[in-house]
């Protein structure tokens, strides 16, 4: 026999047992007379043979993957809460199979469809649908479909009406302590820059920046709130549109870090001081935030452990435990040189 076309089945076969009996002996999950398991292991080792993984996933029904649908490999964060979730899993035993969606509903439908056929064990979900906040049923019902089967834990995200496992970064507490710092240090005229309307998360950090100026007794404008989107590029155009302004703010709470670095960077190539003039902070804590100079405030949503707490509810899920449906990790604020 060609070694590429041996089986658990011509190893059945020779050995003259079933096929249930080689898997006991390949996987060790019964007790198989000593001999038998003499006979099978010299065959075994007759032939070099190697298990599939695909093909033991067939019989004890676990392949040992993770299917993990992932919003954006260009901004860090999403990696670093990956790489929380990878070394997690390596310690459980699992492989993580990583499905960059770039936010698109119909590519996150292909993956999720791929991931089932492949058949993951679990999945964790960041970025796309989870985040906006006009879901279409037909893809929240995907969802929960794929969910009475496979176990899902979603990051940072929700579906509304349906009670997911959920992890999730206090955002809105995150917003706040940035707003409370400017205020604190004496600004009264604070922008909002990026995000979009769609998305959650642009939603709880605009609550949040609204309530803290009431709570202040300071103005809402609203054309001092510009969104866009969550690049540099949004950071340094809206920065710019500021710059334009008769009266501008003094400080400005930006959706991420990459919106912060474009808001310095059109900032400091008009000539303004950082934070002497302007005042800039950032969320996410990503490794940019630490390099620029000035250094970036920002928001710490602890990444690497929201990924690594995800992925330890997940393999709960997986084995049947229970577990509560929403885990809160609460943010911390990181003060640098952009803000003082």
């Amino acid at each position: 026999m060609l070694l590429e076309s041996i089986t658990v089945y011509d190893i059945a076969r020779e050995a003259n047992v079933s096929v249930a009996t080689v898997s006991r002996v390949l996987n060790d999950t019964a007790p198989v007379r000593t001999s038998t398991r003499q006979k099978i292991m010299a065959i075994i080792e007759k032939h070099n043979f190697q298990p599939n993984v695909l093909a033991r996933s067939l019989v004890n029904k676990k392949t040992g993957m993770i299917g993990v649908l992932f919003p954006d490999s260009s901004n860090m964060f999403f990696p670093e809460v990956f790489g929380g979730a990878e070394r997690a899993a390596q310690k459980l035993g699992y492989t993580l199979f990583l499905c960059n969606t770039f936010s698109d509903c119909s590519r996150e439908s292909e993956y999720l469809n791929s991931l089932c056929e492949r058949q993951v064990e679990g999945l964790l979900f960041m970025g796309g649908r989870i985040n906006s906040r006009h879901c279409p049923d037909a893809l929240v019902q995907e969802v929960v479909h794929i969910q009475k089967k496979i176990p899902i834990v979603l990051i940072n995200g929700s579906l509304p009406g349906h009670p997911c496992h959920r992890v999730k970064t206090d955002e809105y507490l995150g917003a706040q302590l940035l707003m409370q710092h400017l205020i604190d240090h004496g600004h009264r005229r604070i922008g909002f820059i990026g995000g979009t309307a769609e998305t959650t998360t642009t939603f709880e950090k605009l609550q949040a920046y609204k309530r803290s100026l009431l709570a202040n007794s300071l103005s809402y404008r609203q054309d001092w709130v510009r969104l866009g989107d969550f690049s540099m590029a949004c950071g340094r155009k809206q920065m710019d549109q500021f710059m334009m302004m008769p009266e501008r703010p003094t400080a400005f709470l930006c959706m991420n870090d990459y919106v912060a670095i474009g808001a310095m960077k059109a900032a400091i190539s008009r000539g303004l001081r950082i934070p002497e003039d302007v005042a800039i902070a950032g969320f996410d804590d990503t490794q940019l935030a630490s390099a620029m100079n000035p250094e970036l405030t920002t928001v710490s949503q602890h990444s690497e452990q929201l990924g690594r707490q995800a992925m330890l509810i997940l393999s709960k899920l997986i084995q049947k435990e229970k577990v509560k449906k929403l885990t809160v990790l609460e943010p911390t604020l990181l003060i640098r040189q952009s803000t003082q």
